[in-house]
């Protein structure tokens, strides 16, 4: 059996009776960083062999964690912190042991995207987890119109070193949204911040340097925006267009801000 164990985000204590016991019991753990991991396993006297899965293993990696679960061995499969194959590499592994007819099993635990949704303030009946946004300004600015007229919450992570070019992103394409920002979760210096993408701008630039692990939530789009004018509509869309958005992207971002329905807006663009 493959065994999915979630493992704490921050604090050591955030671990379940349960994953203790499978880590304990399996013949073998997989984990993204074994460095890391070991640090885990020595504070609870845990000395399962362990073996590197991570974004760069090579294909035989792979097959050799499969080969050691068809041959009825139980592996467990860990990430750095949190829940395996939520956003990191750990999905191609579950993919594989699927399509071979293995048994997955989920070890439920910390979860830093829902630890911050709760928490946020922001509304948790339906909410969107994005993972990592794409790096590049233009597929990043791409990915979020495609969000844009969504009511749902946003949660995303996101690296300390590209926070203000991805809220100066949000800013240009969702607008002045309420915004949160959890960081360090479950540790000593764990922060919440809220308030405005505008003003968390000023907030983390004025940071001589934004550390730890940072998750990012971003309200919904309002359900009743205040309708524009056609004229406002067209300089929008205009603007978009020029820093290279397709139509169909842009007049999503477009209907979201303005109160159009996303075909009337794309329909008023092909006049420009």
């Amino acid at each position: 059996m493959l065994y999915l164990v979630a493992t704490p985000i921050g604090n050591l204590e955030d671990i379940t009776l349960r994953a203790l016991r499978i880590l304990r019991e399996v013949s073998l753990i997989a984990a993204e960083d074994t460095r890391h991991t070991g640090k885990l396993l020595s504070h609870y006297d845990i000395h399962t062999p362990l073996v590197s899965y991570h974004d760069y293993s090579t294909p035989q990696r792979l097959n050799q964690l499969l080969a050691q679960l068809a041959a009825g061995a139980d592996v467990a499969l860990v990430s750095d912190a949190g829940t395996p194959g939520l956003s990191d590499p750990g999905f191609r592994l579950v993919q594989a042991a699927v399509a071979e007819g293995i048994t997955v099993s989920s070890v439920p635990g910390a979860t830093a995207a829902v630890s911050a949704l709760v928490a946020s303030g922001l509304p948790t009946d339906s909410f969107l987890f994005l993972g990592f946004l794409p790096r590049q300004h233009s597929a990043r600015q791409t990915a979020l119109a495609r969000v844009a007229h969504l009511p749902y919450t946003l949660v995303l992570y996101e690296s300390p070193h590209r926070l203000l070019e991805m809220l100066a992103d949000v800013q240009s394409i969702l607008g002045d949204r309420a915004v949160v920002v959890a960081r360090e979760l479950t540790k000593l210096y764990e922060e919440f911040w809220r308030g405005r993408v505008s003003a968390a701008q000023l907030y983390f630039g004025e940071q001589e340097r934004v550390r730890g692990e940072l998750t990012v939530l971003i309200a919904g789009a309002a359900e009743s925006p205040t309708q524009w004018g056609e004229a406002e509509v067209l300089a929008a869309l205009g603007d978009l267009l020029a820093q290279g958005f397709s139509r169909k992207d842009a007049a999503a971002a477009v209907a979201d801000q303005s109160g159009w329905r996303k075909k009337e807006v794309y329909n008023l663009g092909l006049k420009l």
